[in-house]
């Protein structure tokens, strides 16, 4: 069992350090001068897969954007059984917010430990550069919070986790300790012609590869405390074989009444995330009319995708009009992945059917023996 004191004692900064840091921002490659009279916009962030209000076109120039992300550690249900996983999240969802900035902004994060939580916990963004993504300035223990600022300096769609040290990184990762950063264009998001391109609607999936112990029975355990579980966890990570993979926490979390909606003729930003192992997107009966797959906006999209590829430790984002209505299954084209271990979500699209299309459908008939 991974007791408190050995959680606190594998810090890689003391607590002190960290308390000297957590009263001004720190800043990954950002001088203090460097944001001097620039205006400041404060944004609460939503839980997933429902993402914060942004201009898709920045408005003015630069600014500093300040976010405030408390850690929670708690047990969360991940299946229609019950099972439960001892999670550590980012405000208490996996996976944590999307954060939207434009290129050239600052973002400005508060991390929030409290003490009601048994271990230390840090951010490492992608989308930074120096100081470990941040890592390396903000491991904090339980009852402290450290502010960090960078300058987004490159377009795309990144991952954000935690990454406090050893072998503690993959067991917070897999636990549910990842999210995603969006920088986006100033101008706005353009297809493989340069001509500009938006969207109705914004949803943020963070894929996640689970490993929960069995007892002697084949049954899932319980633990009541997430150090508790430490050990037994880090047996069947090593497996490296999941026993549940999920969107957004837990099976089946984006179907049904959580189903994603849209309309007919409405374009969707689909931002996807895996901190971890990688996976194939697919929407059943739609396509990704453009597809950023590695993520990265300074390069052309892909066009007319039926599925495509993120990488592990990566985030991608796939622009779709949909045509038609019903319900639509978006998908881990791993089958075994998404039918087996839960990697499936639901878009429920309203609107008229396409008189046009539908004319090129001819309906089943028999055929005479």
């Amino acid at each position: 069992m991974l007791t408190r004191r050995e959680a606190l004692l594998g810090s890689v900064v003391t607590a002190a350090a960290v308390a000297a840091v957590g009263a001004t921002p720190v800043m990954a490659g950002a001088k203090a001068q460097d944001v001097a009279g620039l205006p400041r916009e404060k944004v609460t962030l939503v839980p997933p897969p429902f993402v914060h209000p942004h201009d898709q076109v920045a408005k003015g120039g630069p600014k500093v954007v300040k976010f405030t992300m408390t850690i929670e550690e708690k047990p969360m249900v991940i299946d229609a059984d019950g099972t439960q996983l001892n999670a550590m999240t980012y405000n208490g969802s996996i996976p944590g917010p999307l954060m939207v900035v434009h290129e050239g902004d600052y973002l400005e994060l508060t991390l929030v430990n409290p003490d009601t939580n048994s271990l230390a916990h840090n951010i490492d963004f992608h989308a930074a550069t120096g100081a470990l993504g941040g890592g390396e300035l903000t491991l904090i223990n339980p009852g402290e919070q450290v502010t960090l600022r960078f300058k987004a300096t490159r377009t795309g769609t990144f991952v954000y986790h935690c990454a406090p040290g050893g072998a503690m990184i993959p067991w917070h990762v897999v636990s549910g300790m990842s999210g995603a950063v969006m920088v986006l264009p100033r101008d706005g998001l353009k297809d493989d012609k340069g001509k500009s391109v938006s969207y109705e609607r914004i949803y943020y999936i963070g894929e996640n590869d689970f490993y929960i112990p069995r007892d002697g029975q084949g049954q899932f355990k319980k633990y009541d405390s997430v150090g508790d579980s430490y050990d037994d966890t880090m047996k069947v990570m090593r497996s490296l074989i999941p026993t549940h993979v999920v969107f957004n926490g837990k099976a089946g979390s984006l179907t049904g009444e959580n189903a994603m909606k849209a309309k007919v003729g409405e374009t969707v930003l689909i931002v996807h995330s895996q901190a971890n192992r990688d996976t194939r997107p697919h929407l059943i009966g739609g396509h990704g009319d453009f597809v950023w797959e590695g993520g990265k906006f300074a390069n052309p999209p892909a066009k007319d995708m039926e599925t495509w590829f993120i990488r592990g430790g990566s985030a991608g984002a796939a622009l779709y009009t949909f045509l038609q209505p019903g319900v639509y299954a978006y998908v881990n084209h791993n089958l075994i992945e998404a039918v087996e271990l839960g990697a499936t979500a639901h878009f429920t699209v309203d609107g008229s059917w396409d008189d046009d299309l539908m004319k090129q459908v001819e309906a089943p008939r028999a055929i005479a023996s």
